[in-house]
């Protein structure tokens, strides 16, 4: 049987374009002696049979386990193995990059098209988890929110964690995000890459690389990182990075994480961005009031439609787009304003900083601001401006770039208690009694009553419930809350850096 999978796998290849004519046999030769097979006794020929790569290398997986290659069968142990498969088959560095470089040439959708579906082939991007996510869509004041329970990334097994601790850690790579990844083996507490391929750019003069995420949360989901293992930190740099990218790659939008805890993302210790080709519910946000700066007459500025605070500048210089951000970065780094209890400092700790979003429309450049602060108080220990206790049983993680944007990412233990919740309910049993959805019980309360629930529609009502429920989190982490007293204080802010 593991011959069969090994004829498949080089077809497989083949077939994917991650294996020329060539190095059919070269490559089968590389499985066999990683198989520990001293011979090869199938016709090497393709028998038209075409399972799913992750069929043929959870039959490999099996193999080994069955043969003494393969210790025990966690997850991680089963990735590392499998991975180490794939790099057998994943072409170098710079062939991957060459043929890029090539298609770019053509046109750059043309080259990022070619790279996407090659980390697919790698199995980099584990397409078979990623069809497991749930996803729907919840239509909301601010327009049609996109809601995804995240399942593609594999809980960690309680034996894996035990030999992570054990390991002795190296430092190296510094992250998941160092360049240092590219073809490493990995560990128990660091995933195997040797199937990963990155793509050179230049970004102000600075080097940086271009992947996609192995969860793609959306589609294309890219992550920019920088060659130096370095914090992140907003800036004009940082905004003149963001426009230069959309102008050599514009049928993709970019973004980056604030550079503070609590309204900052999971990865602050190494500098990137996040993009892909996406259109999120926040680009589709209108204008809901303009407004004109003096410094800058040929911006056009406005306050969006958005449960989050958002100034939105559009124009034809690139340059002016990157001033203009500048100083209302500038402004709002120092703003404070006691009423809302917006603070840029508290002793020598800044608060104040933006998440920056840009992409093209036609020969326009756009660029949206959302203001965050990361206060903290006492009845708000997690941050004032971030998903309140009360929306906890939902969500309670910080509220980063994509979700700012108007996708919501929820923990895989929402798909488990939704679906108690359902039983529950149709069982006319107490929530606050069934055990692992008690933290649900007030939740559910608050709007089960506006229902009359039936086996046909309460799986839909507890998503849209979600959805309503995802709004009001980021209406948390709004600086400017969305009532009359916030929005007066939006504008007087806008004042500022109007004049």
């Amino acid at each position: 049987m593991i011959q069969q999978d090994i004829l498949e796998l080089v077809q497989y290849g083949m077939n994917s374009g991650l294996v020329e004519k060539d190095d059919r046999i070269y490559v089968t030769n590389q499985l066999l002696e990683f198989f520990r097979l001293d011979g090869y006794e199938m016709e090497r020929e393709d028998t038209g049979r075409k399972r799913p790569l992750h069929i043929i290398l959870e039959s490999m997986t099996e193999y080994a386990l069955q043969n003494g290659l393969l210790e025990d069968a966690t997850v991680t142990t089963k990735d590392l193995f499998d991975t180490k498969i794939m790099g057998l088959l994943t072409p170098s560095p710079s062939a991957v990059r060459r043929i890029f470089e090539q298609k770019y040439d053509v046109l750059p959708k043309t080259a990022t098209d070619f790279y996407y579906a090659f980390s697919k082939a790698t199995n980099y991007i584990r397409t078979d988890r990623i069809a497991k996510d749930e996803k729907w869509e919840v239509k909301t004041p601010y327009g049609t929110i996109d809601i995804t329970i995240n399942l593609s990334k594999p809980e960690k097994d309680p034996r894996d964690i035990a030999k992570a601790g054990k390991a002795k850690q190296s430092g190296y790579p510094k992250c998941l995000l160092c360049v240092e990844n590219e073809g490493y083996a990995g560990h128990f507490s660091h995933p195997a890459r040797q199937n990963h391929r990155v793509i050179p750019l230049v970004l102000q003069n600075e080097n940086y690389y271009l992947q996609y995420s192995p969860y793609v949360y959306y589609n294309e989901h890219s992550i920019i990182f920088n060659e130096q293992h370095i914090p992140m930190q907003i800036n004009q740099a940082t905004f003149d990075k963001l426009l230069e990218f959309v102008e050599k790659f514009p049928h993709y939008v970019i973004g980056s994480n604030a550079d503070l805890p609590i309204v900052g993302g999971s990865i602050l210790s190494h500098d990137h961005f996040q993009g892909g080709s996406y259109e999120f519910a926040m680009a589709k946000s209108p204008y809901e009031k303009l407004f004109s700066m003096k410094k800058f007459p040929n911006v056009k500025a406005g306050i969006l439609n958005w449960p989050m605070s958002v100034i939105r500048l559009q124009g034809e210089d690139r340059q002016e787009i990157s001033n203009s951000a500048d100083w209302i970065l500038q402004c709002w780094k120092k703003y404070s304003d006691e009423s809302v209890y917006i603070y840029s400092q508290t002793g020598s700790t800044p608060h104040n900083t933006i998440t920056p979003i840009a992409r093209r429309r036609g020969e326009l450049y756009e660029m949206d601001l959302v203001l965050r602060n990361n206060i903290t108080t006492e009845e708000c220990p997690m941050g004032l401006f971030h998903p309140h206790q009360e929306y906890h049983n939902i969500k309670k993680e910080n509220i980063g770039l994509i979700e700012v944007m108007g996708l919501a990412i929820l923990p895989a233990r929402l798909k488990q208690e939704m679906a108690k919740i359902e039983d529950a309910l149709l069982n006319g049993e107490d929530i606050r009694r069934v055990e692992g959805i008690e933290k649900h019980a007030d939740w559910v309360e608050s709007f089960i009553v506006d229902y009359q629930i039936t086996k046909e529609n309460v799986h839909f009502i507890l998503q849209d419930e979600i959805g309503k429920t995802f709004v009001k989190i980021l209406e948390c982490a709004g600086v400017f809350k969305r009532t009359k007293e916030g929005q007066e204080a939006f504008r007087r802010f806008v004042d500022v850096i109007s004049s």
